[in-house]
């Protein structure tokens, strides 16, 4: 089943618990929560602080996406603040380091994520299948919010999608972020996709509900 996974980046940080509370009324099955340290990526947001905030307002699942070097040195902090699914990037560390972190999520009791660039090889993902419990393919330069979708990235999905279904551990989910709207969520969709991340596509709509079911239909109707 296709799910929807508004990006919290793209939000009000004026009021956010308001932003939690509504979004998970308007129908959205995830939120995405990208932390950004301002190494991995030129960019900062949030920590953990912030989303065990937020954590009360909801019971949304919620879907932490690491961009910062080094994971594996905050991992406990953020199963404490309430993480249900935690992505780390295959680029912020070395192969044992990124593989121990996702270890540590699974001890946690959290989803276990790795997540590649659109400029990252396929198979930089394809090492942790016997571990996650979800990919997340890049279809923007992360960092930013905002940005037009990298369509040769979701080349890459489809490629993951095909070797996890041919693989023993079929359930691994796939997860695109970046650029993802309405009008392209059935090319999305079409790639093997199972979670679509839109930002500003929904928290810049009038009507978050009117925005995520539009995105679900398209996204679905691409596997009729």
């Amino acid at each position: 089943m296709i799910k929807i996974a508004p990006s919290l980046l793209s939000a009000d940080f004026s009021s956010l618990s308001d932003e939690v509370i509504n979004i998970t009324a308007a129908g959205a099955d995830i939120l995405h929560l990208d932390v950004m340290d301002g190494m991995f990526v030129p960019n900062i947001t949030f920590g953990a602080p912030v989303i065990k905030a937020i954590r009360r307002h909801s019971g949304i699942t919620f879907d932490v996406h690491l961009m910062i070097e080094k994971p594996i040195r905050y991992i406990e902090n953020f199963i404490d603040s309430g993480a249900d699914i935690i992505t780390v990037h295959a680029e912020a560390d070395d192969e044992k380091n990124i593989r121990r972190a996702l270890e540590m999520i699974k001890e946690g009791g959290a989803m276990a994520s790795v997540a590649i660039k659109p400029g990252t090889d396929a198979q930089a993902a394809e090492k942790y299948l016997d571990i996650v419990d979800m990919v997340l393919v890049m279809t923007v330069e992360p960092g930013f919010g905002g940005q037009s979708l990298i369509r040769s990235a979701l080349e890459k999905a489809t490629l993951i999608k095909k070797i996890i279904k041919s693989g023993c551990r079929s359930d691994i989910l796939i997860e695109a972020d970046g650029g993802i709207k309405a009008s392209n969520a059935a090319d999305v969709a079409a790639c093997g996709v199972d979670i679509l991340v839109a930002g500003s596509a929904v928290f810049g709509a009038d009507d978050y509900k009117t925005a995520i079911d539009e995105i679900r239909r398209n996204a679905v109707s691409a596997l009729k």
